[in-house]
């Protein structure tokens, strides 16, 4: 091979790819967070679901690795969810949530839920 002839490039990772695909459904959420050393409560909107986190519409201002708490219901059942989620992005009033605690039958539940709902775009 000569010195002139290029390598092929090295193939470069998408951080912003995705583990889980994401699906659209709209329910509400009420997030719990710690701000100024008090509790604050405030009623979000699910936008989108995933396996490993939930995208909320909420009027707040979080930062990127916060806790919080989430309580909602899955559309269609009557079983409350409360789980621990960390902030793992932001976009306008549009957060990103990994869920922290999921037990194994709700990992269960929610991947039978998703099964039946549109991938989100």
């Amino acid at each position: 091979m000569s010195a002139s002839t290029p390598k092929p490039a090295s193939k470069q990772i998408d951080r912003r790819r995705r583990r889980h695909p994401r699906y659209s459904v709209d329910f509400r959420v009420a997030v719990s967070y710690l701000l100024d050393n008090h509790y604050q409560k405030l009623e979000g909107h699910c936008r989108d679901l995933a396996q490993a986190g939930i995208g909320i519409l909420l009027a707040a201002e979080l930062n990127s690795g916060e806790v919080a708490g989430l309580s909602f219901s899955l559309p269609g059942s009557d079983i409350p969810w409360e789980v621990r989620a960390v902030v793992r992005y932001r976009r306008g009033y549009q957060y990103g949530f990994e869920f922290l605690s999921l037990t194994v039958e709700q990992q269960e539940l929610l991947k039978s839920f998703i099964k039946g709902l549109k991938p989100a775009v």
